[in-house]
C-alpha cells in the first residue's frame, strides 16, 4: 500500500504526515490492519528495538475532584463507587511505589486529584519523591498533579521529579465539550510550564469519547507542535456513575488504528498504552505492543487493570523485553539535549462518528487494592 510505505519512510526520516495522510490510517480497513501494525511497528522498532518501558501509579489523593471533566470517575458530580481518600503519607506512597518496582516498573507516576496543586500540596509531594528516590537509586519519578502555577514546575524538579504529565485529552475544538471548569489553553500552559522548569514532558489523549476523527488527528498533531517526550494514549472507560457512561465507541481494531497514527505522527517518542488497554483491546494487547513501546503495570487510578504477572507474561510471550533501570527510553538525539531542544524543534513527543458499540460494563472494575486500601497491590 502506497500510504503506508509512505508512512513508513516518513518514520524513519522523523518526518511529519499529513494531515490526511493521518486521516487515512484511521480510515484503513480491517483487511488491512496488520499491514497498518506492521508498517507502524517498523518505525517502533527502529526508535525503540523491541523494549517496553513499564510505569507504575501511585494515586496519592482519590476523588473528590472540583473539576468536572465528563470522563473522569473523580470528577465533581461522579456517582461511581470508587475509592476516596487524602494524601498519602510519604512513607505510605512510597511503600505503594516499590509494590511496581518490584515488579519491573523503572517510573513511578504520582497522581493526584484536583484541579492544581497549592504551594502546600508541592510540599507534600517534593517529601514523596525523596522517599521513593532514597530507597529506589535510578528510579523516574513523574508527578501528575494538575494545572500548575508559576514556579510550582521548578520546585518539583529541584525536588527531584524527572517528568510531569498533563493530558491535553481531546481537540481544542471539542474540549469545551468535555470540560467547563478549566479550558484547553490552561493545559497547554501546564504543559509548557513543564517544559520550561527541564522537567521531561508527558502528554496525550483519551480515545473514545465520541469524538471524529478530525478531533483524534487534531489532538496529536497538537501533541507533536508541543513536542512531550512521552504520549499516553488512554482508551475512555465509561465509569457508571459519569456522563460518558455509555461512549462505548471503541474496537480493538479501532484502538489498534490510533495507537498507529500516533506512531507515524509521533515516531520516536515513548508512546504509552495507557488506560483502557484491558477494556478495549482486550485479547488484542500484544499487537499494540508493535505500536507502543511503554505500557502501566497493574491498576490505574481508580480501576483495575490486567494482573501485574499477566502484563509480563504477555510482553515475553510477545517476544518483547523489559526496558531495564540502566537503559535510556529515547533515542539519542532525543536524550541527549533534554526536553524542547530537538533539532528542527523535533518531534513529539473526517469519518463520521462511530455508533455506540455494545456497553460491556462487567469490563470495568473499580480499584478496591493498593494505594488507599490495607491490600496488597497489583504489580
Amino acid at each position: 500500500m502506497d500510504l503506508l510505505n509512505t508512512l513508513l519512510d516518513k518514520g524513519l526520516r522523523r518526518e511529519l504526515p499529513t494531515r490526511e495522510e493521518a486521516l487515512a490510517v484511521l480510515a484503513t480497513s480491517d483487511d488491512d490492519l496488520l499491514d497498518v501494525v506492521a508498517a507502524a511497528g517498523k518505525v517502533r522498532r527502529h526508535w525503540f528495538g523491541r523494549r517496553v518501558k513499564l510505569n507504575y501509579l501511585v494515586n496519592l489523593k482519590s476523588g473528590l475532584c472540583p473539576e468536572d471533566c465528563s470522563y473522569c470517575s473523580q470528577r465533581l458530580g461522579s456517582t461511581a463507587g470508587i475509592l476516596k481518600y487524602t494524601w498519602l503519607k510519604p512513607d505510605e506512597a512510597s511503600k505503594a511505589a516499590a509494590a511496581g518496582l518490584a515488579g519491573g516498573a523503572k517510573r513511578v507516576c504520582l497522581v493526584a486529584s484536583g484541579r492544581g496543586p497549592t504551594d502546600r500540596d508541592v510540599d507534600r509531594v517534593s517529601d514523596t519523591i525523596k522517599a521513593i528516590k532514597d530507597e529506589n537509586e535510578g528510579v523516574e519519578v513523574c508527578a501528575c498533579l494538575g494545572l500548575l502555577s508559576d514556579g510550582q514546575a521548578e520546585r518539583l524538579r529541584e525536588a527531584g521529579a524527572d517528568a510531569y504529565n498533563h493530558n491535553l485529552n481531546t481537540s481544542e475544538a471539542t474540549y469545551g465539550d468535555i470540560t467547563t471548569t478549566h479550558t484547553y489553553a490552561d493545559r497547554v500552559d501546564t504543559v509548557q510550564k513543564a517544559h520550561a522548569a527541564g522537567l521531561s514532558a508527558c502528554s496525550g489523549l483519551i480515545a473514545g469519547m465520541g469524538e471524529s476523527d478530525e478531533d483524534l488527528v487534531d489532538v496529536v498533531f497538537s501533541l507533536r507542535e508541543l513536542d512531550p517526550d512521552s504520549v499516553p494514549v488512554n482508551f475512555l472507560i465509561p465509569f457508571e456513575g459519569t456522563p460518558l457512561a455509555k461512549e462505548w465507541h471503541l474496537t480493538p481494531q479501532r484502538c489498534l488504528r490510533i495507537l498507529a497514527m500516533v506512531r507515524f505522527v509521533c515516531p520516536d517518542v515513548e508512546v504509552r498504552i495507557a488506560g483502557g488497554r484491558e477494556v478495549h483491546l482486550r485479547s488484542m494487547q500484544p499487537l499494540a505492543l508493535h505500536l507502543a513501546n511503554s505500557i502501566f503495570l497493574g491498576d490505574y487510578l481508580t480501576s483495575e487493570g490486567q494482573a501485574g504477572k499477566a502484563d509480563l507474561d504477555m510482553i515475553a510471550d510477545a517476544g518483547f523485553e523489559i526496558e531495564g533501570a540502566d537503559e535510556v527510553t529515547l533515542p539519542e538525539h532525543r536524550a541527549g539535549g533534554g526536553c524542547g531542544s530537538h533539532e528542527g524543534g523535533g518531534v513529539c513527543g473526517s469519518a463520521e462518528q462511530s455508533e455506540p458499540g455494545e456497553v460491556r460494563t462487567d469490563l470495568v472494575a473499580v480499584r478496591r487494592r493498593g494505594a488507599g486500601t490495607d491490600l496488597a497491590p497489583n504489580a
